[in-house]
């Protein structure tokens, strides 16, 4: 059974910094998470800002399991402001691009695959549908469950449900869906496609946000691995 957590980041960028924060969080981040939490780079994507706030950025971190992310958090609060001190460079630089954000902790469906998996199959769209669903407290699991039933309905517009979660530390009330979509244009037909609107009208969702992301240079959906230490163009431990 699927026992996988993950971080999941709404960040806000200061001005015209969005492409140097996404290669400062994959190129000189995402291989020290790794080494040294077992970390992954699950995605971070850029939020089209047409489809929701903006400038902002979407990042998610793929742990193994709850005592990997309460070990990476015990690594995390030790320092003077929460922070471990070994990466006090690495948040002043993070700081010059960045000026907050909202993070979730969300848990995967046990059927739902993990980032390694989905690079293996060869998973990755042009761009993807990103779905936050609030729905009754108890009803988040369900939610999953009849998305995944849906999948041949938005099979036939190429989307593809690479991601499904619940959100943690909460009433079991909202779900996230990752759907990745190969092309433009089939976004576009999947929006005009009243099957799939009367199909989320029924799962009686108190709200359901829509927003759109695309890939990070160093995405593992695009580029099918884990950003590695040699990606960096910039920074030196």
């Amino acid at each position: 059974m699927n026992g996988r957590v993950y971080i999941h980041e709404f960040i806000d960028i200061i001005g015209h910094q969005r492409a140097n924060y996404m290669q400062h969080m994959t190129a000189n981040w995402s291989p020290i998470g790794r080494e040294q939490r077992n970390q992954l780079c699950y995605g971070v994507w850029a939020l089209i800002g047409s489809t929701g706030a903006w400038p902002k950025t979407v990042n998610m971190w793929e742990y193994e399991s709850w005592s990997a992310l309460a070990a990476s958090f015990a690594t995390e609060a030790v320092g003077r402001g929460a922070q471990d001190p070994a990466l006090e460079r690495w948040w002043a630089r993070a700081a010059e691009f960045r000026s907050g954000g909202l993070d979730r902790i969300v848990a995967a469906a046990p059927w739902a695959r993990g980032i390694e998996e989905l690079c293996a199959a060869g998973v990755r769209g042009e761009l993807y549908a990103h779905e936050l669903v609030s729905v009754a407290p108890g009803a988040a699991g369900d939610l999953l469950e009849r998305a995944r039933d849906a999948s041949p309905l938005h099979a036939r517009h190429g989307w593809e449900l690479a991601g499904a979660f619940t959100t943690a530390l909460a009433n079991d009330d909202e779900a996230l869906l990752l759907w990745a979509i190969p092309t433009w244009q089939q976004w576009a037909d999947g929006e005009t496609d009243g099957e799939l609107a009367r199909w989320r009208r029924s799962l009686g969702a108190s709200a359901w946000r829509r927003v759109l992301l695309v890939d990070a240079p160093l995405c593992p959906f695009r580029t099918g691995r884990q950003p590695q230490r040699s990606d960096r163009t910039d920074w030196k431990d």
